[in-house]
């Protein structure tokens, strides 16, 4: 069998005798105490025990950040199993760590014990076999991990194993990376970094400068009590690192040059980069967790967050300044944020931070547009008109057979609500928020590209990113089966049997090279693209299906409510239909949320995209598409099908010759529209966005300590901490910001799609993002694994969706306005048929005359005297002839003009609305005026900088040449400077010694 390495090997002094009854002894041990604690969590309530494993309340884990001598630190922790004596499976218990000599040692000590080591009864040759595959997958496994860490320590990282802790069945390698390896890998990186040279940040005179400085001056007590949020008069000159010109950075401290967030970066691309290629194939990182070699990787928090004597750091900083609840009114300290998760996370968060305080405008003029519609509502002509206590108004039934007749005043509370958001002032709004949307994007760009001066990245460029673990595979497997194919000819096989060093050599080449040779060509992918194309048909349809089944029940419903002998629900079951439905709605959308979410993964995985970056955007274009449909599909419905397919009575159109198509309230379908909006926008913020994030959290942490099987946490073991690696090992994996950004996308996509049906969307938007900051902030701090600090300097796709949304939105409401509402019939009726140009007679315009003799056989109501009297017309709302016309039903001209101004509004309002849009954005310049103005001066003086340093080395050259030589230099001066060259590299060297 292999051979374990001297490190891995037993402690000195240690007999295999006395270390097998120990281990055998606590594992009895462990799983008594084991079961007492779970009791204690689970029956007796100590739910304050789970804390243990928390960093907020676990104050005395300091150690762990440091390698054992103290000084080396942890950069970056790798995690594998290891078996422990306290497993018992099938009534027999496991000794094996690993199959090495220590523990074949542990099972020969306890076979002279007298005590049974063999895991399985005798005679059972299926187990002994599945023991023996378990054990030869477990070597194979060691004999990688041992592969993989002679790789890294060659590539000049120090490594420290610990299987000894308190977390059994995991061990942990921790990584270090001294100054060599860190300051070879910041060269390759590419990484800028702050040199000695310092320069004035000129500040902006004028009167906006002034302004700026009053601004600064009110808004004081808003900012966060962080030294990297206060406004810095100077700035270090950054350049990208060299090895070569170390004497142009401030090393005086090698400790700190490098910070945290920059040294797990840095260990993780070299991670990346190194691989195990003894096997047939070469595996990296993401291929031995992926295969279980490894079970986790990830950098470790700074240290605790809470406690009384918990040191001082960046993350117990963030906690208290950023994380916490009484601080919501307060601005994030960005630069900070950026300094310990890194750019893309801090991008995240400046976005998030700028659209929640451009949501504050929107709420204030949604909010003024709201009291608008409530003080106007009395002064409304056509909900005075529908209200009035003269008007007898007989309207047609709303089913068939169980509805009656009834008075149109009836629709009076409908009519006066409908007021609250179909008013003049919602067309503004409309218009505003389409310009503030195109003002969100162009402040979004200046702050972008004032975060990217800020934190040096002008200039920067992503590299294309390592290959995923998947496509490696796949690339492997298909040479293979190429390979296989090709060794199966017959005058290859003779070659082989003379050629055989040659084939051992190449084979040994082959798991270096068969990445290299191969890559995925849409033909292998076709498979997966048609099963994308056909899921993607098949979820979409499953949400219209879902939405016809609630047309159904609305449908169904409403005629059952109607047959009730309760007058009281008689009464509302406009209300109960609308709201039921909606709430029916809203749980659908939440569930199949997280099916497309798993199906959108599931279909990206089925892809193999190269690189993680195409595998992210292609998983945000599937989730998108599949979240915006499913959010989106029932509010579209209402807005624009709902009471436009409906016929006329007498002629009603019928769904499975049964089900009558329902038709919108009087007041119009724009309240339908605006209770549905309402229900699922509060909803999917209030239970998903942050009932959700708060309760699953907890709730796999529970989960997660249950299945570790933790059994040496003993009662007397509870006062001993858990060192920061095992700490951090317990906390939830990050994920990714794709959740983050989908959620604000779809939010983002609620306050401007159809505004102008909802005006106090922004303001909910607005509660729901003071909440999510601070939710998201501790989140990050507390409950996930610190991330690797990833550099990037836009926010990548979500950008271009946000535009294509706000594009939508700007044709959607320009529909709500003219196809929803009855704005554009009020304006018709007003400047085209109103005899003194009021709005008197609007109602009996809109309503057309139907006359009872011409229902259908079976149709007609059960009560007809429900009113107290015969009934001979009733009214209808469309535009129609009467009865007693040429042409009695047949769409009138009135219908044609309306229809004509809707679809001159649309058109009218979507150009001018984008026009304005683009004026905003061809006004506002993408890169502000001073930055403009420094990123240019840091350019001269990067030129300044150099010129001075070649100065000192032509002088240095001159105090070193010889007396004589100074003439020489002058009749030889190119050649003299060619011969200075290699002076200087020579000096640099020297200085690097």
């Amino acid at each position: 069998m292999w051979q374990r390495s001297p490190s891995d090997g037993k402690m000195a002094g240690e007999t295999p005798e006395s270390s097998g009854t120990s281990l055998l002894h606590d594992a009895a041990a462990t799983a008594s105490k084991h079961r007492h604690f779970l009791k204690d969590v689970i029956f007796h309530g100590k739910f304050q025990l789970l804390n243990c494993l928390t960093p907020e309340e676990n104050t005395g884990c300091q150690h762990g950040l440091y390698f054992q001598d103290g000084e080396r630190r942890v950069d970056y922790i790798l995690t594998y199993h290891i078996k422990k004596p306290s497993s018992s499976r099938s009534n027999r218990q496991s000794s094996r760590f690993t199959d090495n000599a220590f523990t074949r040692s542990l099972r020969r000590g306890t076979a002279r014990l007298g005590r049974a080591p063999p895991p399985q009864p005798r005679g059972d040759p299926e187990v002994a076999s599945q023991d023996h595959s378990m054990d030869y997958h477990e070597d194979d496994k060691r004999l990688r991990r041992e592969e993989f860490e002679g790789n890294l320590r060659d590539m000049g990282l120090e490594l420290e194993k610990d299987e000894d802790t308190k977390t059994p069945g995991v061990g942990f390698v921790k990584i270090h990376a001294p100054w060599h390896v860190l300051c070879r890998e910041a060269e390759f990186m590419k990484l800028k970094m702050p040199t000695k040279k310092v320069y004035e940040v000129k500040q902006s005179t004028g009167v906006g400068a002034k302004i700026n400085t009053l601004v600064n001056k009110a808004t004081e007590p808003l900012h966060p009590n962080v030294e990297d949020n206060r406004t810095q008069n100077v700035k270090h000159l950054s350049y990208m690192f060299s090895r070569e010109k170390q004497h142009l950075f401030d090393l005086s401290d090698r400790d700190s040059f490098f910070d945290s967030k920059t040294r797990a970066s840095i260990v993780f691309e070299v991670l990346k980069r190194t691989k195990c290629t003894k096997a047939k194939y070469s595996m990296g990182l993401t291929s031995l967790l992926g295969s279980g070699v490894y079970t986790d990787a990830y950098p470790l928090h700074d240290g605790d967050v809470d406690g009384e004597n918990v040191e001082p750091n960046d993350r117990k900083l963030l906690y208290e300044e950023w994380a916490s609840y009484s601080v919501f009114y307060k601005y994030q300290p960005i630069g900070l944020v950026r300094k310990y998760f890194g750019e893309k996370i801090g991008l995240y968060f400046a976005w998030l931070g700028l659209y929640t305080q451009m949501l504050i405008p929107a709420s204030l003029v949604g909010v003024i547009v709201f009291l608008y519609g409530c003080a106007t509502v009395d002064d409304n002509i056509p909900s005075m008109e529908i209200c009035h206590p003269k008007n007898t108004i007989t309207m047609c039934p709303l089913c068939d057979r169980a509805c009656s007749y009834w008075k149109l005043k009836e629709a009076c509370g409908t009519a006066r609500a409908s007021h609250l958001f179909d008013n003049p002032a919602t067309v503004f709004f409309s218009i505003f928020m389409a310009l503030w949307a195109a003002m969100f994007m162009e402040h979004w760009k200046r702050r972008q590209m004032r975060l990217n001066y800020e934190w040096d990245l002008t200039g920067f460029e992503e590299e294309e990113d390592h290959p995923r673990a998947e496509y490696e595979l796949r690339v492997m497997q298909k040479s293979l089966k190429k390979e296989h194919k090709t060794q199966k000819k017959p005058t290859e096989i003779a070659e082989e049997t003379t050629n055989k060093w040659k084939q051992t050599v190449q084979s040994a080449m082959a798991g270096l090279k068969l990445t290299e040779k191969e890559k995925l060509t849409c033909r292998d992918r076709l498979p997966a693209y048609m099963t994308n194309v056909v899921m993607m048909l098949l979820m979409i349809g499953v949400t219209f299906a879902i939405v016809f089944g609630v047309i159904l029940y609305r449908i169904s419903t409403k005629a059952a409510l109607h047959m009730s002998n309760n007058p009281t629900t008689r009464s509302n079951v406009r209300l109960t239909v609308k709201t039921t439905a909606a709430i029916i709605n809203l749980v659908v959308i939440l569930i199949l949320d997280e099916v497309y979410g798993a199906v959108a993964r599931w279909l990206t995985v089925l892809e193999v995209p190269k690189t993680d970056k195409s595998f992210e955007e292609r998983l945000i274009f599937k989730t998108f598409i599949l979240k915006f449909v499913n959010a989106f599909t029932p509010i579209i419905y209402i807005a624009f099908f709902r009471g436009r397919l409906v016929g006329r009575p007498g002629s009603y159109l019928y769904v499975f010759e049964s089900y009558r198509m329902e038709e919108c309230a009087h007041g119009g379908c724009l309240m339908e529209l605006c209770i549905q909006l309402s229900i699922t926008m509060l909803g999917k913020q209030l239970i998903q966005n942050n009932l959700f994030e708060i309760g699953i959290p907890k709730l796999k942490k529970l989960i997660r300590y249950i299945k570790s099987k933790r059994r040496s946490f003993q009662e007397e073991e509870r006062e001993k901490k858990l060192q920061r690696y095992e700490t951090d090992h317990f906390l939830e994996p990050f994920a990714g910001l794709t959740p983050e950004y989908m959620e604000m996308i779809i939010q983002f996509g609620f306050v401007t799609l159809f505004v102008a049906s909802f005006p106090l969307a922004p303001l909910f938007a607005l509660l729901n993002n003071i909440i999510e900051i601070r939710l998201d902030a501790k989140k990050f701090v507390a409950e996930l694994r610190r991330p690797v600090a990833a550099r990037a300097k836009d926010i990548g796709i979500w950008y271009n969706l946000l535009r294509a949304v706000a594009k939508v939105a700007v044709i959607i409401n320009a529909f709500v306005i003219s196809f929803t509402s009855d704005f554009i019939p009020r304006l018709v009726y007003q400047y085209m048929y109103s005899l003194d140009g009021s709005m008197h007679g609007f109602v009996n315009h809109t309503l057309s005359y139907f006359n009872v003799s011409d229902f259908q056989n079976g149709k007609e109501p059960m009560d007809a005297l429900h009113l107290g009297y015969q009934v001979e017309m009733c009214r209808y709302k469309d535009y129609r002839e009467p009865p007693w016309s040429n042409t009695p039903y047949v769409i009138s001209k009135e219908f044609w003009a309306v229809l004509a101004a809707r679809l001159a509004f649309v058109i009218v309002f979507q150009n001018v609305v984008m026009l304005m849009s683009d004026i905003v954005d061809w006004l506002i310049p993408d890169i502000p005026k001073d930055i403009s103005l420094q990123i240019h001066k840091e350019k001269i003086l990067m030129v300044e900088l150099f010129m001075k340093e070649e100065q000192g080395k032509m002088q240095f050259i001159d105090s070193m040449t010889p007396c004589g030589g100074k003439e020489n230099r002058n009749n030889h001066a190119p050649i003299a400077r060619s011969r200075s060259i290699p002076h200087t590299h020579s000096h640099t060297h020297a200085n690097n010694i």
